[in-house]
């Protein structure tokens, strides 16, 4: 199934679980059903933190939280099958995973679909599996499935050609965004990433590559602050060395963030323009009343991907792809001097990836904001300036710029 962002996805899956189904999904409603989905994971990790407790990894020891993004997708996968399903719903099965997993995945699923029923769902044509052979489209929440058009086409939306004005000031060019000298992680003796050596400078654009468990995660942990193995590190955010005095809350507010995993810890019924607001903040939700000139700047932000119109509308009700789409203007809302995008991507339809496309390419021409990208994948539309690529090695991941 081909699902355009406006469709609820979570009650379009509750339905088909449910076995409440109409049409052509109607033959599952008798049959027991799982659910492969970066929702169920949320799930997972949130009971998990709940009650302390280890929920389908127990053979490694580990709670979900602690896996990559990767390597939450195959634990999950495997905890799926041995509730030996009739049918499973794939939910963008191939987010957060590298070329080689996907082809591994693509592989095993073919195998799977001799002996079990697959439906999934994907919210872009490329990323359907080729196998399938019965595939639809559901625009809109009726639910209602339609035959895919040849060629496909979606609405073109476009990004405002003026971004809102900053509130705040910058006025410091620093020459250093990141320099890491030598950088060497372990975990439980582990070596995660070793010698790393990366700079990074004012304005450029970057994309940071390599397979799942190659440390994307943890370079960008370093750098926002969020890991105390920076300190005793040779690093430097903004022109001062880690362990210089300034602390994690001065650091993020020179720093805009997106990720995926940004919507699992958004759980309080904040409106669309109280999440914007929040970016001005650095909060998880809005506990601040913030000012007037504030709330115009959410408005104008919203305007510039035109879902101002959804301003009142709580965030938790959205579609997954239009609340990334807010995260990401979050992020944006105080125009810091670097931005981190970590897959900004995944779970969008083509429409709002055109969007995303349009605001990054818009952003990096008319600003001097830095931006570091994170991504499996390659955006044709996007053409970063820099390219920074982790491979793992047995003494853990080195990096190299890529030409």
């Amino acid at each position: 199934m081909l699902l355009s962002n406006t469709v609820n996805k979570i009650v379009f899956i509750n339905t088909i679980l449910s076995g409440k189904s109409n049409g052509g999904l109607s033959v599952f409603n008798d049959c027991k059903g799982v659910l492969f989905s970066d929702l169920t994971i949320a799930q997972f990790i949130e009971k998990e933190h709940r009650y302390d407790s280890i929920e389908i990894s127990k053979s490694e020891n580990r709670q979900l939280h602690t896996f990559s993004s990767g390597e939450r997708r195959k634990v999950l996968l495997e905890y799926c099958l041995a509730q030996t399903p009739d049918y499973i719903i794939l939910d963008n099965p191939f987010d957060h995973l590298d070329q080689q997993s996907r082809i591994d995945l693509s592989n095993q699923l073919v195998e799977l679909s001799n002996s079990i029923s697959i439906i999934q769902l994907a919210n872009r044509e490329e990323n359907l599996l080729p196998f399938i052979n019965r595939k639809g489209y559901v625009y809109d929440n009726s639910f209602d499935i339609f035959d895919i058009p040849n060629p496909f086409q979606t609405q073109q939306s476009n990004v405002a050609p003026i971004f809102p004005s900053s509130l705040l000031s910058y006025n410091k060019v620093y020459e250093k965004i990141i320099k890491f000298d030598q950088v060497r992680i372990d975990y439980d003796d582990q070596p995660i990433i070793t010698d790393i050596t990366w700079e990074v400078k004012h304005g450029e654009f970057w994309q940071l590559i390599g397979p799942n468990g190659s440390g994307k995660s943890t370079i960008l942990s370093l750098i926002n602050g969020e890991n105390p193995k920076a300190y005793g590190q040779n690093i430097t955010i903004f022109d001062k060395k880690k362990g210089s005095g300034e602390s994690i809350w001065n650091l993020k507010k020179k720093i805009g963030h997106f990720s995926t995993h940004l919507a699992e810890l958004f759980k309080k019924n904040h409106t669309v323009e109280q999440m914007v607001l929040s970016g001005f903040f650095d909060s998880v939700g809005l506990y601040v009343k913030p000012s007037g000139l504030q709330q115009e700047k959410a408005i104008q932000w919203l305007e510039v991907i035109n879902i101002r119109h959804l301003k009142n509308v709580y965030f938790n009700r959205l579609p997954l792809g239009q609340q990334r789409l807010v995260l990401i203007i979050r992020a944006l809302i105080k125009q810091p001097p670097l931005l981190i995008l970590d897959e900004p991507f995944e779970g969008l339809d083509q429409e709002n990836t055109n969007l995303v496309a349009q605001l990054l390419n818009t952003l990096i021409e008319r600003t001097e904001i830095t931006v570091i990208y994170v991504s499996h994948t390659i955006e044709k539309s996007l053409v970063p300036s820099h390219i920074y690529e982790l491979t793992p090695t047995k003494n853990g991941s080195i990096g190299r710029i890529k030409s």
